[in-house]
């Protein structure tokens, strides 16, 4: 009788180890990219606007939910992946939510701002790893809802959304600065630790500077490249949406081939490896962190050189 129920133990946690450890691999996967599309009865920003909702709503609502800020008991607290990934889908979103309330609903910066535009840009500024009072799923589903008001109003002409050639490009300069921030967390992680340079103090006359190099640990060489690519994956869809948006500016620039060939850089920077790794040159494992460098600092040059062409005039 003791026997019985001993082997009932062990079938039970068994069932639970591995019920905890499918929920891990599920609660992983990454999201597909979604379809940003228009129709053509809709005015502008509304596309622009859906957007940014989409990407953070795909993240509270997927398999997980958020999962930056989850407590121990929670399968998800043992992933970092996908936890990095969604901290840089947000940092896109912040972005791009910053330059729709500071220019892109503003005819003029000393208009008054957007109430909903900067009710949103506010949540989605909380602090993504706390969960209580309030929790971070919270606020940025208040900041969802500030933006679905803004679109209504988009569509009942109770709000303004301006796709001007001199706010795509205080949008660009804010999306080439976060791809550059991005760029220097994976430089630093493909980087192998001896190899790191190190900043020579300079007090000696003719001392050469080098520049610095953060040695990152290899355990955080995913998080880097995670990170990484939750920024290039929504920046793809915004510049989707740009492409957009701003069709009428980017034809009259000729500029609507570099978007184009920003939106592939983007697209090609979505890749999944089995096991992130951090080989050398000369090794035999893959350098997935200088990979996924390559494509996103091709996206961040060629954002400079649509900028510099919507300068020309």
């Amino acid at each position: 009788m003791a026997g019985n129920k001993l082997i009932s133990v062990l079938v039970g946690i068994v069932f639970f180890v591995l019920l905890y450890l499918f929920n891990m691999a599920y609660f992983s996967i990454k999201p597909d990219f979604f379809p940003v599309e228009k129709s053509i009865d809709l005015p502008k920003g509304v596309v622009f606007s859906d957007t940014i909702v989409k990407l953070i709503e795909n993240e509270l609502n997927g398999s997980g939910g958020w999962m930056p800020n989850d407590t121990p008991i929670s399968p998800t607290w043992f992933l970092d992946n996908r936890p990095n990934f969604q901290l840089g889908v947000l940092e896109a979103v912040r972005y791009g939510s910053r330059v729709l309330r500071d220019n892109l609903s503003r005819q003029r910066t000393t208009d008054k701002i957007d109430m909903d535009c900067d009710k949103a840009f506010t949540s989605f500024s909380n602090d993504p790893y706390k969960w209580i009072m309030p929790s971070a799923e919270g606020k940025y589903k208040n900041g969802v809802e500030d933006l679905k008001r803004f679109i209504q109003r988009l569509k009942y002409g109770n709000a303004s959304f301006y796709p001007r050639s001199d706010n795509l490009i205080q949008l660009l300069e804010q999306y080439a600065s976060l791809l550059g921030g991005a760029n220097t967390r994976l430089l630093n992680a493909s980087r192998k630790t001896d190899e790191s340079s190190v900043l020579l103090s300079g007090n000696n006359e003719g001392e050469e500077k080098k520049p610095r190099f953060e040695k990152v640990p290899w355990t955080r060489v995913d998080d880097n490249f995670y990170y990484a690519q939750g920024i290039g994956y929504a920046m793809y869809h915004m510049f989707k949406a740009i492409r957009l948006e701003f069709a009428s500016v980017l034809k009259d620039k000729n500029a609507e081939i570099i978007a184009d060939e920003i939106i592939a850089s983007l697209e090609e920077s979505y890749f999944e490896p089995l096991i992130v790794t951090n080989g050398s040159k000369k090794g035999i494992f893959a350098n997935h962190s200088s990979n996924l460098r390559v494509f996103l600092d091709d996206a961040r040059q060629k954002i400079n050189s649509l900028i510099r062409i919507l300068e020309q005039g």
